[in-house]
């Protein structure tokens, strides 16, 4: 997806997302969400570093000071926060049943403007000019590296909280993140995880 550059990609995200697959999604050039989704753009909970480039697509979305806090506090985020944050770039106020034809329908409409052959010209210059800086290959060189020494520490929390996630065990207690939190998260950082409690009918 990263290397894509003949075309615009849109990850629309209808459902959840989480750890590899919020980061996933960053690979596109525009994040759509469905109004009710919950992001948790973090791997700390299963005391991983992650991979999926995240450290190349994270920072240049929102900047180093807010990667590091999305990473570090492990707190969700609602598609409303995600979307001030610029984390994704739209969001769609429609029932989980409606949204994969509207994506359809904006995607489409993306794809005829007149702004977007430039806009995928611009997008080609600027992977050149990221690559030329530092090579995507260094950035999963460096993730998978940090990876592979939590996979091989025997005495690592990830294969604990691996075994639990397996097994759905219940949390016996308050994760430590949340109760050595002091003061609230600055506006747009973070956002309170709020699910759909009913879906609006009708299209978006």
């Amino acid at each position: 997806v990263l290397t894509t550059t003949d075309r615009l990609v849109v990850a629309a995200l209808g459902g959840n997302a989480a750890a590899g697959g919020a980061m996933l999604a960053l690979a596109a050039d525009e994040v759509w969400c469905r109004s009710g989704v919950v992001l948790s753009p973090h791997y700390r909970l299963m005391g991983l570093y992650g991979s999926e480039y995240w450290t190349y697509t994270l920072p240049a979305r929102v900047g180093e000071a807010a990667a590091a806090r999305l990473t570090q506090d492990a707190l969700p985020l609602s598609a409303a926060a995600a979307l001030g944050l610029g984390l994704s770039d739209r969001t769609l106020a429609c029932p989980p049943e409606a949204f994969a034809g509207e994506t359809a329908r904006l995607a489409a409409r993306l794809a005829a403007l007149p702004a977007t052959p430039a806009r995928i010209a611009a997008k080609k210059a600027r992977r050149e000019r990221d690559e030329a800086r530092r090579p995507l290959a260094s950035y999963r060189a460096d993730e998978l590296a940090l990876m592979k020494r939590t996979f091989d520490d025997p005495h690592a929390p990830y294969h604990a909280l691996r075994r639990a996630f397996v097994r759905k065990e219940p949390a016996r207690e308050t994760p430590p993140h949340l109760t050595r939190r002091t003061a609230p998260a600055p506006a747009g950082v973070t956002g309170p995880a709020v699910q759909d409690s009913a879906s609006p009918a009708g299209p978006c």
